[in-house]
């Protein structure tokens, strides 16, 4: 009996690693377009969006990628994932700091409005006002 369901263990193991499919992450087909997941499913949608709410999935950021552009002003390239099935809307603040991590005082420093759609990739750009900045820090809150 324990060879039994170690046997239908395994090939149920097997059967969920090969019906994964890797999609080519720079094409996005939407719910209507694509095949049926267990989110878009007609029958288990309610209870994976009801899920995704009451565990509270939402935005992650997955990268923050710095660099100088031509005229020596600091940017910053925020690539982030919405987890939740639901569109995520939020602001964003980016503070620009200097040498000394001290904050360089900015009229372009304040809060900017951002979505992203839900189970999708976003991303988010920002440019110092100033040459002097060498580091930044980003806050988010909820949109209301």
């Amino acid at each position: 009996m324990k060879t039994i369901t170690n046997i239908l263990f395994f090939i149920l193991v097997m059967l969920v690693i090969g019906c994964h499919e890797q999609h080519d992450p720079r094409i996005h087909l939407r719910e209507e377009i694509g095949s049926d997941t267990p989110g878009t499913n007609i029958v288990t949608r309610i209870v994976s969006h009801a899920f995704s709410a009451l565990i509270g999935e939402g935005i992650e950021i997955t990268e923050a990628i710095t660099q100088r552009n031509d005229t020596g002003f600091l940017e910053v390239h925020i690539n982030g994932y919405n987890r939740s099935y639901q569109t995520r809307r939020f602001r964003y603040k980016v503070e620009w700091l200097d040498k000394n991590i001290l904050l360089i005082q900015s009229r372009t420093s304040v809060w900017l409005p951002a979505s992203a759609m839900g189970k999708s990739p976003f991303s988010l750009k920002a440019v110092a006002s100033r040459p002097e900045a060498e580091n930044f820090r980003m806050d988010t809150k909820k949109w209301e």
